[in-house]
Order: structure tokens, then C-alpha cells, then sequence
């Protein structure tokens, strides 16, 4: 009798046993579940790895700016003009990091034109003007023109995570904020000072030019100038009459429900 007073307390510990190893794949699973779609890739330009490594990174960064940071691929079957889709897009999914209609930064990539088009709303608007969209979009605009889906998408994840990080209009690519250039001027700084303490600890130097020069005897004996010609080129600057890659000139706008963005626009 004594032993029966025992088996709920083993089963317990069977039970904890059996459960505890599973929790951390039943909350990661739960978090899947519950993640946020950032990346609608309608054109299937990524695989389902790649869009799911990218929907996590926008995810990320997203949360930190408190932004929601989307990818939007089309074959754009109705051919609108791809600012339109990206109003259009806002306008019915309501994306936004906190609400519906908020925060939000999204990029529309028209496929069947090879036009993208990017747009800031709320936040985003404010700390990714116009210029700063097309930075984004120059950056990426290789990417795209080569193939290289996955890398221009997550470039310009983390190009609009850390543009957004400075404040509004200040020039985020600006070289004084280049790690290198901060590490070489603090060298170069550093450098000075240290040269300066070393040529001061050996004395000061009293023998000068005057301390063995004749005044009344020293002077200029000849000067003289030669001029010999004057030379100018001309060179014909050819104008790029290609296609490729180009970006600029979007501007922001309105959508029909009425929420403000910037915006820039891009070929690729």
C-alpha cells in the first residue's frame, strides 16, 4: 500500500519528463505561427527558404524602428503603374507595426516591367524621405538587374533599418559615419599628439637661420620668370543613350485613402 502512495509522483515526472524537452519547439513553432508576413512574393522570385530567412530578418529590424519593413512582388497582370499598386497595396492591407494603416516602409517590385517603386508611410515617411528612398533604391538596383532577388531585398532591409537610425535630414552615408574613417581619424589624431609630446621632450631648438647670416651682406642676386604657353583641351562627353538600371524622380504622394508617403522610383 505503501508503494501506491508513490505513482502519482512518478507519473508527474514521467510526464515533466516527456513534456520540458518539446517546450522550446512548441514556442518556437507558437512565434512561426504568430510572425508577422512581411514578404509577399506573388511573383516567386525567392524560394521558400530564402523568403522565410528574409521575412524573419524584416521582422527583426522591423521591431527595432518599430516599422514595418515589406517586400511586395507582382507580375503586375492589370499593368499599373507600379506607385499606384504600392497605394493601392497599403491602402488594402493596412500594414503598420502597432495598427492597421501605420508604420511602414514597401517595396514593389513589378517583374513584368522591371520597375520598383519604394514608399514610407507615417515614421517611415519622416525618416526615409524622398532622398533617402533613392539611395535605397541605387543601392539595390544592381541586384535586381542581375538577379540577385535575395541580396537586394536584404540590402534594403538593412539599408532602410540603419538609414533610419539617423535623424531626419542628416546624409546617412555621409563619411564621417564610416567606421574606417572613425578608427583612421582617431589614429591620425592620436598620431599627432603623440608626435607632438615626442618633439617637444627632446628641448627646444634656440640655432636659427639669423643666428649665422650676414644681414648686410645677404640678399636676392637675379630673379626672373619665364612664361612658356598656355594649353586647353577639348573633350566631347558622350551622353548614356542605354537602358539598364536607374532610379529617381518617384516623389512621394497620396493614397486613395488618403495616407501620405514618400517615395522613389527604380528600373532595373
Amino acid at each position: 500500500m505503501k508503494l501506491n502512495k508513490f505513482v502519482p509522483t512518478a507519473l508527474l515526472f514521467l510526464v515533466l519528463a516527456l513534456v520540458l524537452p518539446a517546450l522550446p519547439t512548441l514556442n518556437t513553432a507558437a512565434a512561426a505561427a504568430g510572425e508577422k508576413t512581411l514578404i509577399y512574393d506573388d511573383a516567386h522570385l525567392l524560394s521558400e527558404t530564402d523568403a522565410a530567412e528574409l521575412n524573419a530578418m524584416a521582422s527583426k529590424y522591423g521591431a527595432e524602428r518599430e516599422t514595418d519593413i515589406i517586400v511586395y512582388t507582382t507580375n503586375n497582370p492589370e499593368s499599373k503603374d507600379t506607385k499606384e499598386i504600392t497605394e493601392d497595396f497599403y491602402d488594402e492591407h493596412g500594414p503598420g507595426y502597432d495598427k492597421a494603416h501605420g508604420n511602414a516602409v514597401i517595396l514593389t517590385v513589378d517583374i513584368s516591367n522591371r520597375d520598383t517603386y519604394l514608399a514610407g508611410f507615417y515614421k517611415a515617411e519622416e525618416m526615409l524621405d524622398d532622398g533617402r528612398l533613392d539611395k535605397i533604391t541605387s543601392k539595390i538596383s544592381p541586384y535586381l538587374s542581375e538577379g540577385n532577388y535575395k541580396q537586394a531585398f536584404s540590402t534594403y532591409i538593412m539599408t532602410a533599418y540603419r538609414y533610419m537610425g539617423y535623424k531626419p535630414g542628416v546624409n546617412p552615408d555621409n563619411i564621417v559615419f564610416k567606421l574606417w574613417f572613425q578608427v583612421l581619424a582617431a589614429l591620425v589624431i592620436g598620431g599627432g599628439v603623440v608626435g607632438t609630446m615626442a618633439y617637444r621632450s627632446g628641448g627646444r631648438v634656440t640655432i636659427h637661420r639669423g643666428t649665422y647670416e650676414d644681414a648686410e651682406k645677404s640678399g636676392v642676386l637675379d630673379r626672373q620668370d619665364q612664361y612658356i604657353r598656355t594649353t586647353v583641351t577639348k573633350r566631347k562627353i558622350e551622353r548614356n543613350q542605354g537602358g539598364g538600371s536607374g532610379f529617381g524622380g518617384g516623389g512621394g504622394g497620396t493614397t486613395k485613402g488618403g495616407h501620405s508617403h514618400s517615395g522613389s522610383r527604380g528600373s532595373f
